[in-house]
């Protein structure tokens, strides 16, 4: 399998370090893309310096070798942008951090991951915290 364009999305968790380092040894390894991604939920305030953590998360990529790195901000409900973005980018593996909800607070506030993974068009992979 040949992977030209791996989508990564964010969401400036603790562990989303350690997701950008998972993708970018994977795009190193496989020659890809990396486009890393942050939506910004309709319901919650602008977050503030998210350029600023994106621009620390793309140099974290390139500093682990991944010579093609992108970055790209997108508002709305995450789940179907991440599918979306999927979708024009052509992304031939989404790469997204699984936070490891359950029971109650799963059902009351949904998992993103979980949607990702039943709806993308493409392979997805979890990272576990």
């Amino acid at each position: 399998m040949t992977l030209t364009t791996i989508l990564c999305p964010l969401d400036f968790s603790a562990a989303s370090t350690a997701l950008v380092a998972y993708a970018a040894a994977l795009a190193v390894g496989t020659g890809a893309e990396l486009r890393l991604l942050y939506v910004q939920e309709a319901a919650t305030p602008a977050a503030v310096g998210v350029e600023a953590e994106l621009s620390a998360h793309r140099a974290a990529a390139q500093a682990a070798g991944a010579n093609r790195v992108s970055v790209n901000t997108l508002r709305g409900e995450a789940a179907p942008q991440i599918v979306a973005e999927a979708r024009r980018q052509q992304a031939d593996l989404i790469v997204i951090g699984a936070h490891g909800q359950t029971g109650l607070s799963r059902f009351l506030m949904g998992n993103t991951a979980e949607v990702v993974v039943r709806t993308a068009p493409c392979p997805t992979m979890l990272v576990r915290e």
